[in-house]
């Protein structure tokens, strides 16, 4: 089979910094090459994966991320480049809505967004021309009439990730600076259970960094330490030592590649259940699902509890590259067919 994927323009692939989709995406473009299919990556002049790519643009647009022009440049020149593929996986928001202008191309679409959202209102339309992966059942449940094509969870390469000690003695906070993401309530967690906390997180949107003065460095010192936008290499060190991942979210999160990063290294989660959370961790064996900081807290200090080596069977199981892609390759020769 021929296949073209189409990436966002923020980040390279694989990233360098922050990037859960497009780590996904080089999961997916090196899997279906490993299998003998024909790959195509349309990305960033910058990007590493190791398979053929094509690009218009010479550098990741990270500084003007969710612009309109340089996304629709990018997904205008992407759908010029794939017209002999033999199906095209779009990952941006713009390119699928490109679809209709060449109908005899197949193109299926990830929604990586919420679709409580703007989002919702977006895809209905393109549905019965372009099918649509999800990547949690959560996701879909506010837009219960959403015609789903199938839902998708994400995949790692557990090789890839250090497995880790029994305790580094801190915890870890790893996402955006955000209120919905919660740094200040894993910071009251960490406090309460009389743990250190580093913190490694992305923070170069202007709501970011407001959030960041306004209510998480007040907080700094005495343990709790925030360590910037880390690279790939600190990243994984950083997981691997950790005495367990904080996920405290209020928000309909579609995924979380961090939590299964995370389970990766050996590292277990303790989250609060919102979106897909209860569909990744498996409450008291490859974390804790808790309400509040304070169940929190004490979930910190139960994690010798948990072998971590369950932690890291559930990635080289169920949350595999190999199992992503098989069910990616499923769905397109099931979609080929059909047309």
């Amino acid at each position: 089979m021929r296949i073209a994927l189409i990436a966002p323009p923020w980040t390279p692939v694989p990233p360098e910094l922050y990037g859960g989709i497009e780590l996904v995406i080089d999961r997916l473009a090196r899997g279906f090459d490993r299998l003998g299919h024909e790959v195509l990556l349309f990305t960033t002049g910058e990007s590493t994966c190791p398979v053929p790519k094509a690009s218009v643009l010479a550098h990741a647009e990270g500084q003007r991320i969710g612009a309109a022009v340089p996304e629709l440049r990018h997904a205008l020149a992407a759908y010029e480049a794939v017209q002999d593929y033999d199906i095209v996986h779009d990952h941006t928001i713009v390119g699928p809505f490109l679809a209709e202008r060449f109908p005899d191309l197949p193109v299926v679409t990830t929604i990586h967004g919420d679709l409580e959202g703007e989002l919702a209102h977006l895809y209905g339309p393109i549905a019965d021309r372009v099918p649509l992966i999800a990547i949690s059942k959560s996701q879909c449940v506010p837009v219960p009439d959403l015609p789903v094509a199938r839902v998708i969870h994400h995949g790692l390469d557990a090789v890839d990730f250090p497995f880790g000690a029994l305790d580094g003695g801190y915890c870890l906070f790893l996402g955006r600076m955000s209120p919905d993401k919660g740094a200040h309530r894993a910071i009251a967690a960490a406090r309460k259970a009389g743990v250190g906390l580093k913190m490694a997180a992305k923070m170069r949107e202007p709501a970011e960094m407001e959030y960041f003065e306004n209510e998480v460095e007040p907080l700094l010192g005495e343990g709790i330490e925030y360590l910037g936008e880390v690279p790939h290499h600190q990243k994984l060190e950083l997981l691997a030592g950790a005495r367990a991942l904080l996920f405290p979210i209020r928000w309909r999160e579609p995924f979380g590649m961090v939590m299964i990063e995370a389970m990766a290294c050996g590292t277990p989660v303790i989250a609060f259940p919102e979106g897909a959370v209860p569909e990744v961790v498996e409450d008291g064996k490859t974390g804790f699902l808790v309400d509040d900081e304070a169940e929190m807290a004490d979930a910190i200090n139960r994690v010798n509890e948990l072998e971590r080596s369950d932690c890291r069977a559930a990635v080289e199981g169920y949350f595999s590259t190999d199992r992503m892609v098989a069910e990616h390759i499923e769905l397109f020769e099931t979609i080929l067919d059909s047309r």
